[in-house]
């Protein structure tokens, strides 16, 4: 079984996810990790996001990441992961990595911004989690702070903004909800009340 969660960056789908997969047995895969990892890789080598040549070099290498390295979730990586993502053929070695994961036994969890339009497009059940930015932008903002970094909020918001435009308009697989998807807007929502809203979608599927 194959569950894609999708959806804007801060809007829960991991937290969800991670859920998910825990509570169904299955096997969890951070996808935007994977474009990190790359952004990461190419930023050590002391190129820049926008270097193609690079981007490809270091996702044809790509490894499954420690979730829990805080390099991971840096603003400066995650800025330039949604650079490299925009590469095709960055998406191309990703895209190999992400669908012989979703076909491991018993099951998967996968969340991204393109599972089910693009990676699973055959999924069981598709996911569309989505918040108001100002929202997504508060959460980033409390995570970061937790972590012991000052950051400001406008800054956030534009940032969160500036991401969405391109995740939205980039050519290849922009963040969009499948057709079949079902939508879970977790603006108003706790962890819990959106997990049990969740699980209320995928049992009705």
């Amino acid at each position: 079984m194959i569950i894609a969660v999708d959806g804007p960056a801060a809007s829960g789908k991991g937290t969800l996810a991670r859920r998910l997969a825990s509570h169904f047995g299955f096997h969890y895969l951070d996808t935007g990790s994977l474009y990190r990892a790359v952004a990461l890789a190419v930023l050590k080598q002391g190129a820049v996001p926008a270097d193609a040549k690079a981007a490809e070099i270091a996702a044809a290498s790509l490894i499954l990441p420690d979730r829990d390295d805080p390099a991971l979730r840096s603003e400066a990586v995650s800025a330039a992961a949604s650079m490299v993502a925009a590469f095709p053929q960055v998406r191309a070695h990703v895209l190999e990595y992400q669908r012989k994961f979703a076909a491991t036994p018993p099951g998967a969890v996968l969340d991204g911004r393109d599972i089910g339009t693009v990676v699973c497009p055959q999924a069981d059940v598709k996911l569309f989690v989505t918040a108001k930015p100002e929202v997504r932008a508060c959460r980033r903002l409390l995570e970061r702070q937790a972590q012991g970094e000052q950051l400001d909020y406008d800054e956030l918001l534009a940032d969160i903004r500036a991401r969405d435009a391109r995740d939205m308009n980039r050519a290849i697989a922009p963040l969009k909800p499948a057709t079949d998807a079902r939508l879970l807007d977790t603006s108003d929502l706790d962890i819990e009340t959106a997990f049990q809203a969740a699980l209320r979608l995928i049992e009705g599927s």
